[in-house]
């Protein structure tokens, strides 16, 4: 498979240190608006052909699949593009800016029978399945609630605080533990509750988030742009509750017993970076035919862009272009 990337910054230097390890995947092309920043990407990792422009690289026959990794404002504008030639798309997360967005290039791409995924790594980790079995064993009993949360310091980095950029700490961190929230708990989300603090320019630098589900259950859920933050993720149930250590990209998870004392810790497999599990998923989702990835299907990247609207209508937070 002929692997592709829009955008050769900070993540897509991630992404390039996986495909770079893995069988089977070609390190093909890579475009910039900037031909030297491109041709330098493709000299560090391998890449057979740097271009100077997205339509440039899009119109050259051999490539496959294109990953987006341009910011959140660009990701519609870019995966369009993609899926208009004809080009299979792994969009970074956040997947768009809004529901709407996102709802077009599902379209699209059904309409094309081209695959369009989110690139929102967690769902495709093998983390995910070890914590649901433990949750589907009983070992912690009924489920009840969980809480999560993911932050560091990224205030000055620029992309974040800039609203014609779709920053701020929900589009590119709180939408970690939302999705830790729905694989865990599967239910309908029947009432959200968020409030957040806004920057002078207008995007949030820290928020607050409690989805109630249709079943009872709850899920506590912060984010926040400004600190360092423990990224844990704590499923609670009447016999105890599970750890998870670094919801982000987990190192372990530890079972916890009504005494609140650990008595079985959970190693996850070894990786290259992460990043390799979603282009893996993508590649056979390819190669069976379909448009989406099972791990996160479209649906419930609708539903996490709508989950997001929804809390962004509560702080009136609106981005510039939309």
């Amino acid at each position: 498979m002929k692997f592709s990337i829009i955008g050769p910054g900070g993540i897509a230097q991630k992404m390039a240190e996986a495909v770079d390890k893995l069988e089977g995947v070609e390190a093909y092309a890579v475009a910039s608006r900037n031909r030297e920043r491109a041709q330098s990407f493709a000299d560090q990792w391998g890449y057979e052909k740097a271009y100077g422009s997205y339509e440039e690289m899009l119109e050259d026959p051999q490539v496959e699949l294109v990953y987006v990794a341009t910011p959140h404002s660009h990701h519609y504008e870019h995966a369009k593009l993609c899926l208009e030639h004809g080009k299979h798309v792994l969009v970074e997360k956040a997947f768009t800016v809004n529901a709407a967005q996102a709802e077009e290039l599902i379209r699209i791409s059904e309409e094309k029978n081209l695959l369009l995924a989110e690139a929102i790594w967690t769902r495709y980790m093998p983390y995910r399945k070890i914590l649901n079995d433990i949750i589907e064993s009983g070992a912690i009993g009924k489920v009840t609630s969980l809480t999560a949360n993911l932050g560091y310091p990224l205030a000055d980095v620029e992309r974040m605080k800039r609203p014609e950029l779709a920053g701020g700490a929900l589009l590119d961190l709180g939408v970690y533990p939302i999705n830790f929230a729905l694989m865990a708990f599967q239910g309908e989300v029947e009432r959200i509750e968020s409030t957040a603090v806004l920057t002078p320019e207008g995007v949030d630098c820290m928020n607050s988030m409690t989805l109630c589900f249709a079943d009872g259950k709850m899920a506590v859920l912060h984010s926040n742009m400004l600190a360092v933050l423990d990224r844990s993720g704590i499923i609670h149930g009447e016999k105890g509750y599970l750890k998870v250590y670094n919801i982000n990209n987990c190192e372990k998870i530890v079972l916890y017993d009504k005494a609140w004392q650990p008595i079985r810790t959970y190693g996850v497999p070894e990786q290259i970076n992460g990043y390799e599990y979603e282009v893996l998923a993508c590649i056979k989702a390819i190669q069976e035919g379909k448009t989406e990835c099972p791990q996160m299907p479209h649906a419930e990247t609708i539903r996490v862009m709508k989950i997001m609207d929804q809390m962004r209508d509560q702080w009136g937070m609106r981005y510039p272009f939309e």
